[in-house]
Formats: C-alpha cells, sequence, structure tokens
C-alpha cells in the first residue's frame, strides 16, 4: 500500500507549478512536524483534549494532501474510545509520516522532469 493517494499528490503535482508543489510539501512537512510535537507535549502533559486536537489537524492536513494511512491514524488518534497508547500511536504516525513525505519528494522531483 501506497503511503499517499497518486489521485490526490499526483493531481497536486501535474497540476501545479514545481515550485508551488514543492512549497505545499514543505509546509505540510512544518505543519506534521508541529502537529506532532502537540501530540508528544499533551501527552506529557496528560491533555487528552489537546491530544486529540491535534490529531485532528494532522488528519485534515494529511487529507488535503493525499496521505491517506497517516490520515486514517490521526482520525484514529482522534476517537475517545481508541486504547491504542499515545506513544505507539505517535510512533506509528511517525513512521508513516516518514514514508509519506519520501513519496511527495520523490513526486517533487518527477515533476520537474
Amino acid at each position: 500500500m501506497s503511503a499517499i493517494d497518486p489521485d490526490v499528490a499526483g493531481q497536486l503535482a501535474a497540476e501545479l507549478p514545481r515550485d508551488v508543489f514543492v512549497g505545499i510539501v514543505r509546509t505540510f512537512e512544518q505543519d506534521l512536524a508541529r502537529l506532532v510535537r502537540q501530540m508528544i507535549d499533551a501527552v506529557r502533559a496528560g491533555n487528552t483534549e489537546e491530544y486529540r486536537r491535534a490529531a485532528h489537524g494532522l488528519a485534515g492536513a494529511a487529507g488535503s494532501i493525499g496521505a491517506k494511512a497517516l490520515e486514517a491514524l490521526a482520525r484514529q488518534a482522534m476517537r475517545p474510545d481508541d486504547r491504542t497508547p499515545a506513544q505507539q500511536m505517535i510512533l506509528g504516525i511517525g513512521q508513516e509520516a516518514k514514508a509519506a513525505l519520501g513519496e511527495l519528494a520523490a513526486l517533487a522531483s518527477e515533476s520537474e522532469a
């Protein structure tokens, strides 16, 4: 399974000028780092509501760029009935984020060809 939906990210890469697409990917990367940091800080503070709020932001950012598996994990983290330990969830999000960013970087490289 691909980390990103080629219909979403591929369309962005194909339709936007390369510099615009690269800018979107960089913004996503910055948002991703900030939101994961907020999730980590919320876990350390024992603030479940802030954890879920950061996961909600992450789900939206991931969905908008086509990182469907990352979006699904973030949506799972938002659910009050999810019993996955937060540390395990954050590690999974980190792994999925790395895969998504790698695929987005490859798309950005292809879009210049």
